[in-house]
């Protein structure tokens, strides 16, 4: 073994023993107070749900939501005062992926993708799923799902790698197929462990999210926004990462010019997960076609990085800043939330999604001498 891989070796073990003593103690809830933001944006609790992870949004404001460690998929239905939360479905296997389309919900487990019918109509009856015909792999490491219906009307589905640095045939890419599974087709290759994508309102490409691979140290590779201008492309996992990165055991004889380069490199190990382009009204034009991405934080570095909302300015659909927008569920060292999806509300509100705390946040700009 390398001494540098040796050493930050060392220190993935150590991160990874302090974060699991961290989840088996007493969490402290994040002070929403201590949430910093632009002026006149705020932060409230849309609701409280366990292991909120994925967001999808349905018909007469109702949002889907699932979760991993949890098992469990949910429906928040908007009431006056607390929004009520129901419970579809249960004891499920890291239920994590969730889309909303033509009145059905899609949930992906691990190795299946369940599909339950007229939602809107039966979320409070336990109702029974079918199982899609969709092979997927059953690994377990980095095997929890994101998926998402496209303009194209398409499923969209991530596959992960089984690994923190390997090269394995069927892993590290992004499918599309018909809602039934047919026609399945590679849109991304050379993709580590997408959790988060999304499609630019009037081109319609799917930009991503990738988690850099661990074991290299805290500056190193970049975490990854990228951008598919054509179906197939080559992200470069696992011979390079963040564009210009050659990976140390297989990198050699590799080129990183070979692989399509990030349009924005992140921080490193800041897990950026979930990501929408700003689509509402309520938010100043300047926010408007801009892309936030919500960053989960790091769990194998020396000083916590990520726990964040971020914002990705474009000109032209290209990248031009990356800059913290919603910051405050880290305090020194300690967590206190852990940003997962993101979510344009009907109102133009953005919803956030926080496994750790168990919560839905509402984020809102509220005009100037507003009584909000």
């Amino acid at each position: 073994m390398r001494p540098f891989l040796a050493r930050s070796a060392l220190v993935t073990i150590l991160g990874f023993l302090t974060f699991t003593l961290q989840i088996c103690v007493a969490r402290a809830d994040v002070d929403l107070d201590e949430i910093s933001l632009p002026p006149g944006f705020s932060i409230e609790v849309f609701a409280e749900v366990k292991n909120a992870r994925s967001l999808a949004l349905g018909d007469n404001g109702v949002v889907y939501v699932s979760t991993r460690s949890a098992g469990s998929v949910y429906a928040v239905v908007p009431t006056a005062g607390e929004n009520r939360v129901v419970e579809i479905d249960k004891k499920l296997k890291s239920p994590n992926g969730i889309a909303y389309h033509d009145g059905d919900l899609y949930v992906a487990e691990i190795s299946r993708v369940l599909l339950y019918r007229n939602i809107g109509a039966t979320y409070a009856r336990s109702p029974q799923p079918e199982v899609l015909d969709i092979s997927l792999p059953s690994e377990g490491h980095h095997g929890w799902r994101y998926i998402g219906f496209g303009p194209d009307n398409k499923l969209y589905i991530a596959i992960g790698a089984p690994c923190n640095i390997c090269d394995r045939e069927g892993f590290a890419k992004i499918v599309r197929m018909n809602s039934d599974g047919s026609e399945r087709e590679i849109v991304a290759r050379g993709v580590r462990n997408s959790v988060g994508f999304t499609w630019c309102p009037g081109t319609g490409e799917l930009w991503f999210t990738d988690n850099g691979r661990d074991m290299m140290g805290d500056d190193l590779p970049a975490d990854e926004l990228n951008r598919v201008t054509e179906v197939g492309q080559h992200f470069g996992f696992p011979y390079c990462h963040a564009g210009s990165v050659p990976d140390p055991k297989f990198g050699d004889g590799r080129n990183c010019a070979d692989y399509r380069a990030p349009a924005q490199k992140l921080g490193a190990h800041v897990a950026a997960l979930g990501l929408k382009f700003y689509t509402g009204e309520m938010f100043p034009a300047a926010y408007r076609g801009q892309l936030f991405i919500a960053e989960h934080g790091s769990w194998n570095s020396s000083k916590k990085v990520g726990y964040r909302v971020s914002l990705v300015q474009l000109v032209n659909g290209n990248a031009v800043s990356y800059t913290p927008f919603a910051e405050g569920w880290v305090k020194g060292q300690e967590t206190r939330g852990r940003p997962v999806d993101l979510l344009v509300y009907d109102d133009g509100s953005l919803l956030v999604s926080d496994d750790y705390s168990g919560k839905v946040y509402r984020v809102r700009y509220d005009e100037p001498g507003s009584d909000h």
